[in-house]
């Protein structure tokens, strides 16, 4: 789909204010209500909007530790692959899952309460999967920047 000036406008305001009525959004922009609406719509109809949704305050939320997990899977167990990503992203500590290119397989962002909480979560979930050869952890110290913010501009 391809994406006018009004458009652009429209998806940066929503990612700032997810909130924002429909009468302000459109006044912000200088089109009137329905004709916001119709956008706002075919934009979500489009697939280009995905959901609206609430970011919590991890830690004020009691998810005090937060981790970047790496996983190589064993070379035999390659066959295994799409049960690996299955088992992986139904995991509810898991925040983010990508599967890599290179000499890692997946890496994998959890946050967790604690360290009993991330250790039972490698014990009893994590190593339980078969096909996991490897997994190395780090642990975040500070988030300097996270955002969920795309830069949409004009081509």
């Amino acid at each position: 789909m391809a994406l006018d000036k009004t458009d652009i406008k429209i998806l940066n305001i929503l990612q700032e204010n997810g909130r924002i009525t429909n009468a302000k959004l459109a006044a912000e922009i200088g089109i009137s209500p329905p004709a916001m609406l119709e956008r706002v719509k075919r934009l979500e109809a489009s697939g280009v909007i995905k959901k609206y949704l609430t970011l919590l305050d991890r830690e004020k939320t009691g998810f005090g530790l937060m981790a970047i997990i790496i996983i190589s899977l064993s070379l035999h167990q390659i066959s295994s692959l799409q049960q690996v990503k299955e088992r992986l992203v139904i995991l509810e500590e898991v925040l983010e899952c990508y599967q890599l290119t290179g000499d890692v397989d997946f890496m994998l962002k959890v946050a967790v309460r604690d360290m009993p909480s991330y250790t039972a979560f490698i014990n009893d979930k994590l190593s339980s999967i078969p096909g996991i050869q490897n997994i190395r952890t780090s642990f975040v110290l500070d988030t300097l920047k996270s955002t969920t913010k795309l830069l949409v501009k004009a081509e």
